[in-house]
C-alpha cells in the first residue's frame, strides 16, 4: 500500500492502542483528533521540520500512527513533505485566527494599542490565560525606529509567573482555580528575581486584585520589565494590556500604568458600546 490519503481510514482506535491515549471524555473524546493537534504542536521554531520518526517521539505517539496523521495533514493543506521532512503550511495559521477572528477586539483593540506603544515608543500587548500559560492576543509595535526590540508575537505563550499580563490574569481567576493553579504550577527559576515560592507568588497575585496593575521586574531577563493592568469583557473574562520596556522600575509605575489604566477603560468602553 502507498503512502497517499486514500490509505488512511477512520476507523474507531482498538481498545489496546499502543500509544495508550486516556479517554479523556469518555464516548465523546475523539482519540484521533487529539493527537492530530498533538503533532501540530510538535512544529516550532526551534523544530520547523520534523521527520516520521522525530513527529513519533515528539508527540509520544508510534511512528504508524504518527505517519497517517502527517499524510491526512498534507492531504488538507495543513502540511508539506520534502525529502522525508515534515513542515506546517500557512494553512495552519487559519486555525489560530479562527480563534483570533471571534474576539470581540478586531477593530478597536489595535487603535488603542499602537497609540500607547507610539506614545512610550515601546510595544504594547494583550493576552489572555489558558491553562498555566498567558497567550498573547494582540500586539502593537511602535512607529519610532528601536535599538532593541522585545519579541512576544501573537501566538506566543510563556508560563504566567513569568510575566507581567500573567500575574494580572492569574489575579482575575477565581479563589479556586486560584488555589489550583497554585498548587500545580511548577516555578522554575529563571532570574534571582524569579519568584519560585508559592506563598509569594500569591502575595503578588493578591497585590494586584488591591492596585490594579502589576510589574514584572527583571523575572525572566535582567534588565527588562513589564507593566500589565487588566481589561474587563462584557463577558466576564479577563484580557490583559501590558508595556515591555527597558527603562526603570519607577518610569513604568509613574507615566506607564496611568496610560494603561486610561487604555483599559477605553477600550471596556467601546466593548461595552460594541455589545
Amino acid at each position: 500500500m502507498t503512502d497517499s490519503p486514500s490509505a488512511i481510514d477512520d476507523r474507531p482506535d482498538a481498545p489496546d492502542d499502543p500509544d495508550g491515549d486516556p479517554d479523556a471524555g469518555g464516548r465523546t473524546y475523539v482519540t484521533a483528533f487529539s493527537r492530530g493537534l498533538r503533532i501540530i504542536s510538535c512544529f516550532s521554531v526551534a523544530r520547523p521540520s520534523l521527520t516520521i520518526a522525530e513527529v513519533a517521539k515528539a508527540a509520544g505517539l508510534n511512528r504508524a500512527t504518527a505517519r497517517r496523521l502527517l499524510l491526512t495533514l498534507e492531504a488538507d493543506g495543513y502540511a508539506s513533505q520534502h525529502e522525508g521532512r515534515y513542515s506546517l503550511t500557512p494553512r495552519v495559521l487559519d486555525l489560530g485566527y479562527s480563534y483570533l477572528s471571534s474576539l470581540p477586539l478586531d477593530a478597536l483593540l489595535y487603535p488603542s494599542l499602537f497609540a500607547v506603544a507610539d506614545r512610550f515608543r515601546e510595544s504594547c500587548s494583550a493576552g489572555v490565560l489558558d491553562g498555566h500559560d498567558v497567550v498573547w492576543v494582540a500586539r502593537a509595535q511602535t512607529s519610532h525606529p528601536r535599538v532593541m526590540t522585545l519579541v512576544n508575537r501573537v501566538g506566543s505563550r510563556r508560563p504566567a509567573y513569568l510575566t507581567a499580563l500573567g500575574m494580572v490574569l492569574l489575579a482575575g481567576l477565581p479563589d479556586d482555580r486560584l488555589d489550583e493553579y497554585l498548587r500545580t504550577a511548577a516555578l522554575v527559576r529563571q532570574t534571582d528575581k524569579t519568584i519560585t515560592s508559592p506563598a509569594q507568588l500569591l502575595a503578588e497575585i493578591l497585590s494586584v486584585r488591591v492596585n490594579g496593575w502589576y510589574l514584572a521586574d527583571e523575572p525572566v531577563e535582567y534588565g527588562v520589565r513589564a507593566v500589565a493592568v487588566p481589561v474587563a469583557t462584557p463577558d466576564g473574562n479577563t484580557l490583559a494590556i501590558s508595556i515591555a520596556s527597558h527603562v526603570p522600575a519607577e518610569t513604568m509605575m509613574d507615566s506607564f500604568v496611568p496610560a494603561l489604566k486610561d487604555t483599559a477603560a477605553e477600550i471596556e468602553h467601546l466593548l461595552l458600546l460594541r455589545n
